[in-house]
C-alpha cells in the first residue's frame, strides 16, 4: 500500500528584499544575475509504501529537512502535490513546545497535547512514556533544571508514543547515552515492523543500516540516487570522502 507520494514537488526560499538587493549589487561587479531566491527542492518525485524504512541522504542544505518539513505538512510546496495517508508523527525538531518552567510531567502532558493526542490518551500512556524516558524522580523538577539530553530523551519518550501510520525523524536518534540511542533505535524498528512508514533523515551511516532498507540521495535539492541503502549509502560515502568526484548532478539537468 502506497503510504505517501511525492509529485513534482518544488520549494523555492526567497530571501528579504533588502537581502536580494545587497547580493544583487555584488553579482552586478562581476556579471548580470537575473535568478532569485533559494532552490530547496527542485521537482522532486517518489512513492513510499506502508512498512518501509526510507533514509535521505545529502549535504548539509541538500533539502532533506525541506523534505521531511513537506511530507509533514509544515511547508507548503511552490509547486508539485504531496500525498499522505493518514496522520503524520514528525520528529523534526524536539522539544519545541516545551516551557522551561514547567515540570517534566507537566510538560509531557503539554507536549503530547501539540502532538495531537487527547487527554485520555495521554493518561493511557503516561506511565509508558516516563519508563521510556528513564527520567525518574526528575519527572517532577522543571524543565530548566533539565539537561539537554534530558530534555531530548522527554521529548522523544513523548513523540514515540504518538501512533501515526507515517513517522519523520529528522537527525533525532542520537539523544543521550549509547544505550538509550539503541532503545531509541529499536523503538523505530517496532514502527517500521507494525507497518509504519518509516522517512529518516540522517548522516550516521550505521544507524541507517539498522533501521532503512532504501535510501534517497539528495543534492541541491534534487535526486541523484534512489535504491537498496547499502548502494545508494556507498555511493553517498564514496562521494563524501572525495566531493570533487565527478558523478551525474541532477540539478544541472
Amino acid at each position: 500500500m502506497i503510504a505517501a507520494s511525492v509529485e513534482n514537488v518544488t520549494v523555492r526560499f526567497q530571501p528579504h528584499r533588502h537581502t536580494l538587493l545587497l547580493r544583487q549589487r555584488i553579482r552586478n561587479l562581476f556579471a548580470p544575475d537575473h535568478s532569485s531566491g533559494f532552490l530547496a527542492l527542485n521537482n522532486i518525485s517518489f512513492q513510499a509504501h506502508a512498512g518501509e524504512a526510507i533514509a535521505i541522504l545529502g549535504q548539509n542544505g541538500a533539502g532533506k529537512s525541506t523534505l521531511l518539513s513537506v511530507m509533514a505538512g509544515v511547508l507548503q510546496p511552490d509547486s508539485g502535490s504531496v500525498l499522505v495517508s493518514g496522520r503524520v508523527g514528525a520528529l523534526l525538531e524536539l522539544g519545541a513546545g516545551f516551557h522551561p518552567d514547567l515540570s517534566g510531567r507537566e510538560n509531557i502532558v503539554l507536549y503530547a497535547a501539540l502532538m495531537g493526542l487527547s487527554r485520555a490518551e495521554v493518561t493511557a500512556r503516561f506511565d509508558e512514556i516516563l519508563d521510556f524516558s528513564e527520567l525518574g524522580g526528575f519527572i517532577d523538577e522543571p524543565l530548566k533544571n533539565y539537561s539537554a539530553g534530558m530534555r531530548l530523551r522527554l521529548a522523544f519518550s513523548v513523540a514515540a508514543h504518538v501512533e501515526c501510520p507515517v513517522v519523520m525523524i529528522d537527525e533525532v536518534l542520537a539523544v543521550g547515552d549509547a544505550a538509550f540511542a539503541h532503545k531509541c533505535i529499536e523503538h523505530v524498528k517496532k514502527l517500521r515492523a507494525s507497518g509504519a512508514l518509516i522517512v529518516y533523515v540522517t548522516h550516521a551511516i550505521d544507524a541507517l543500516n539498522q533501521i532503512c532498507s532504501r535510501a534517497i540521495w539528495l543534492h541541491r535539492g534534487a535526486i541523484v540516487q534512489d535504491g537498496p541503502v547499502h548502494g545508494v549509502a556507498a555511493a553517498y560515502s564514496a562521494f563524501m570522502a572525495d566531493p570533487h568526484r565527478r558523478f551525474r548532478d541532477p540539478a544541472s539537468s
